[in-house]
């Protein structure tokens, strides 16, 4: 791995002597120094250093620690994960275990070891570096709502965010997207984020269910209304009142039913099949298809009316293969939720994550998870391989010649590559890529990816 800026130490010390020391000692650090604490509250403010070394006795009354007690409350107030190693007289315990109560990390008696001192300046650096990645993680994280979605894809972390925006509506969502891409997924986070998430989430899949039976289903049926009513029945949208209701595949929906399915949607009321009393529903429509709507429209296979109807926001999930690095984030979760299933400790190899990333997925997230369980499975070793995942691999060719074009997607979808490799550990990517940790967060500010 390359070396970046260096890190940033600070020392607070008043005598030159033992100023002059701990430069020597200590010169692979950018080396920031102060003599009393104004200056340092000023280094601090300036440089942001994550790390200090101070002595207890500091000007204008040196012989006390009064002045150095207080430096330590400023700065931790003013910094709170900086880490401070505090420099203290051979008899001076008591000030010691003071400092370390008040937050300070670490104490050293003077005169100190060099050797042993670097050693704890260097974990206090890494401590605060993974504080700091830690905490990049977790604002990266999803929201609780869309907590099963994983992803780091701008555009589906742009589709998340409309989803936030939406939910607390009643507009009727219209997901649109390849089988196997996550819509009934995203329909349930939209219903957890929304005012009616301690009520029910009905689903219905319009392409399973056979159409004679598919209006019963739906809008329900009164005793005696068919041989086999046996009893009045709710149908699904009157089941999910007041809650959200899922028409999956809502392209599928024959002719017959879209006409009822639009009158509702007008009228908010519905009529069980055999009945004739009209029941208020008050639900959310979230609708789901693979299909193109407006190619059946033009001919004539589904109604214009309805369309406009479902189609109040429209959200279209892009394809696994379109999703640059999400393949083998995802494959990363499955394995260890497979693992973890099989009671077995396992690992991607990085041949396995080779062949996911450039595997098209035409089955999408649902092809790819049955493919880590399976080789999850029947795996003998505790990595599993690009045979054991058993993928037929295609190379591709640029589809534009634009060097600055290819330069930059090349670059882009590295870093996405890189941090899905690593499972999101920036470190581990950074060394992936030959970049040192700041230039690797410079570039994924560069190209947006930093939120």
């Amino acid at each position: 791995m390359t070396t970046g800026k260096p890190r940033s130490l600070l020392i607070v010390e008043d005598d030159p002597a033992l100023q002059k020391q701990i430069r020597w000692s200590f010169d692979q650090y950018e080396i920031l120094v102060a003599d009393d604490r104004e200056s340092a509250l000023n280094q601090i403010r300036r440089h942001a250093p994550a790390v200090v070394t101070m002595d207890l006795g500091l000007p204008p009354d040196a012989d006390s620690v009064s002045e150095g007690f207080r430096l330590l409350e400023q700065l931790l107030a003013l910094a709170p994960d900086t880490k401070v190693i505090v420099l203290t007289g051979q008899n001076d315990q008591s000030n010691a275990l003071r400092a370390i109560s008040m937050g300070a990390y670490d104490f050293f008696a003077k005169p100190f070891e060099p050797e042993i001192l670097g050693l704890t300046i260097d974990r206090a650096f890494r401590l605060h570096e993974l504080q700091q990645e830690n905490r990049r993680l977790q604002a990266m994280r999803q929201p609780d709502a869309l907590g099963g979605l994983i992803t780091r894809d701008p555009e589906m972390l742009r589709i998340c965010r409309t989803i936030e925006k939406v939910a607390p509506s009643n507009a009727t969502i219209l997901l649109l997207g390849e089988s196997g891409t996550g819509k009934e997924l995203l329909a349930r986070g939209l219903h957890t984020a929304s005012p009616r998430s301690d009520e029910r989430f009905v689903a219905i899949n319009c392409a399973a269910i056979p159409e004679n039976l598919l209006e019963s289903e739906l809008f329900g049926y009164e005793k005696g209304a068919f041989t086999g009513a046996a009893k009045t029945t709710p149908g699904k949208i009157e089941s999910a009142n007041h809650g959200t209701l899922m028409l999956d595949e809502i392209g599928d929906l024959p002719l017959s039913l879209q006409a009822k399915l639009l009158r509702f949607l007008q009228e908010r009321v519905v009529e069980r099949v055999g009945g004739r009393q009209e029941i208020p529903v008050d639900v959310r429509i979230v609708c789901a298809t693979h299909q193109d709507l407006k190619t059946q429209i033009r001919e004539g296979r589904f109604r214009e009316d309805l369309y406009y109807r479902l189609a109040e926001i429209v959200i279209t999930i892009p394809p696994l293969r379109n999703r640059v690095g999400d393949a083998a984030l995802l494959a990363h979760a499955f394995a260890r939720k497979f693992a973890e299933e099989q009671k077995r400790s396992l690992a991607l190899g990085d041949d396995a994550l080779s062949s996911i990333s450039a595997f098209p997925w035409p089955g999408n997230v649902r092809e790819l998870e049955n493919c880590i369980k399976r080789a999850v499975i029947m795996a003998d070793g505790n990595t599993l391989t690009a045979a054991d995942i058993g993928l037929d691999v295609d190379s591709g060719e640029p589809a534009s010649l634009d060097l600055r074009t290819i330069r930059e997607d090349a670059e882009r979808n590295a870093i996405l590559s890189a941090l899905s490799r690593s499972n999101g550990n920036v470190v581990r990517a950074a060394e992936l890529l030959g970049v040192s940790r700041p230039t690797l967060y410079d570039l994924m500010h560069k190209f947006g990816l930093k939120s």
